[in-house]
């Protein structure tokens, strides 16, 4: 075989050869640190397609949206709805009501009279209801007004009662439409005519300051002996020297002039354990008065005794009562029917009349139970009933008013017999019967 055929065939040989590698699937190999990359020789080969090339990740059309925060949503506005209560002067119980819209647009509102117990309503202005919420022993009146822009309604009523001619308190309130949230409430006390001064609010008043009065004609009175006997003592002198027979001096001079007497001082060793004894009698007596205070403020009391601040009033409703920092007023109290946990409202007026922001605690306001049982404020339902507000979480501002709902939670069948209503721990606080 010549020369050139043999080269010929092994030049081809190696081109199959190297075809065949090529062909082959690459694996992984380790590779030693520091080795050069060996290249394969560039050479044609038939039945191959070259690769895809990985296609370019491409940008989104648009930014991802951005979430947007949660608003809280705010309450409503409070309709500007007030209500004014005045007695009737007449011989039987008489009230005139003006229930007054101050904003711009309409209102729809429930109006709610409370009779006391034993007082029944005569004669009811028109639109009116006597109903028996829950089939209590009182009774309401009520209506449902539709109040236009910058208008006030007048209503009326006149009562009997069935026992002697006492004054009478009537609350009424103007709620929203569905006769829980409070807009106002206002109460006035009807008194008969030629009925004797002394109940008045007024005589009671004067009767609780009898004690400062007459501690006030006492000093004035120790005063005005003190000086009677200092004028006397001033004018022995003079009525001697006038009843004597001397030269007329009314003063004699004396025959040689006589050294000033010195006053004669305690010893140091007298005057020093009689302070400590006083200031030791002085700190006992305040701290036992201290700890006979401290022991007096029982709270799990029915219901709760002793005070730092003030003194413990009772009253009705309807009726405005002054504790240290706050007059409590409760305008009407109802509860849901059942037997098991059932929750009771109660619509309380709370009027600052400090010169300051005060604080007060939802825990520290009590419903007490004919059982001799009490619970406090359920928080989170008088939230629910202020639509949402808390209402003891701000200060009330000093000389303001609000109404609202407060809602207690109890058990079983029997309703709050009273109510207890404090500003602070230490206040003597209010209390308020249910009927």
């Amino acid at each position: 075989m010549p020369a050139s055929t043999r080269h010929h065939r092994t030049l081809a040989a190696i081109v199959h050869c190297v075809g065949l590698l090529t062909a082959l699937p690459v694996l992984p190999t380790a590779t030693a640190p520091h080795a050069p990359a060996v290249t394969a020789p560039h050479a044609p080969t038939a039945g191959l397609t070259p690769a895809a090339a990985a296609p370019e990740p491409s940008m989104p059309a648009a930014p991802p949206a951005v979430p947007t925060p949660t608003r809280v949503v705010s309450p409503a506005a409070r309709p500007k709805v007030s209500v004014r209560v005045a007695p009737e002067r007449s011989s039987a119980p008489g009230y005139r009501i003006e229930v007054r819209n101050a904003g711009s647009t309409p209102v729809e509102t429930t109006v709610r009279q409370e009779l006391p117990q034993g007082v029944s309503a005569t004669t009811v202005s028109d639109g009116g209801r006597v109903l028996r919420p829950g089939g209590s022993s009182a009774t309401e009146v009520t209506w449902r007004l539709r109040l236009a822009p910058e208008s006030t309604t007048t209503l009326g009523t006149t009562l009997t009662t069935t026992g002697s001619r006492q004054p009478v308190t009537a609350p009424t309130c103007a709620y929203a439409s569905d006769g829980r949230q409070p807009y106002d409430c206002a109460s006035a006390t009807w008194t008969a005519p030629g009925m004797a001064a002394s109940q008045s609010p007024e005589a009671t008043g004067w009767r609780r300051q009898t004690p400062a009065l007459v501690a006030a004609g006492a000093a004035l009175l120790v005063l005005g002996v003190v000086g009677l006997l200092a004028w006397r003592r001033r004018r022995r002198p003079v009525a001697a020297a006038l009843a004597s027979d001397g030269p007329g001096t009314i003063y004699p001079r004396p025959a040689a002039p006589r050294p000033p007497a010195r006053r004669r001082k305690p010893p140091v060793w007298v005057v020093v354990p009689v302070a400590a004894i006083v200031l030791a009698g002085t700190l006992g007596a305040a701290a036992w008065s201290a700890t006979r205070r401290v022991v007096a403020i029982d709270t799990d009391s029915q219901p709760t005794s002793g005070a730092w601040t003030g003194t413990g009033v009772s009253g009705s409703l309807g009726t405005p009562l002054r504790e240290d920092a706050f007059e409590f007023t409760v305008y009407r109290i109802t509860c849901e029917p059942g037997r098991g946990a059932r929750q009771c409202q109660a619509t309380v007026g709370v009027r600052n009349l400090t010169r300051e922001h005060q604080s007060w605690h939802g825990k520290l306001q009590r419903a007490y139970l004919a059982n001799g049982n009490w619970v406090t404020t359920d928080e989170p339902a008088t939230r629910r009933a202020n639509q949402g507000r808390d209402v003891f979480a701000d200060p009330l501002a000093a000389g303001s008013r609000m109404v609202l709902p407060l809602v207690f939670t109890v058990t079983g069948r029997e309703a709050p017999q009273r109510l207890e209503l404090r500003s602070g721990v230490f206040s003597a606080g209010v209390r308020v019967d249910v009927p």
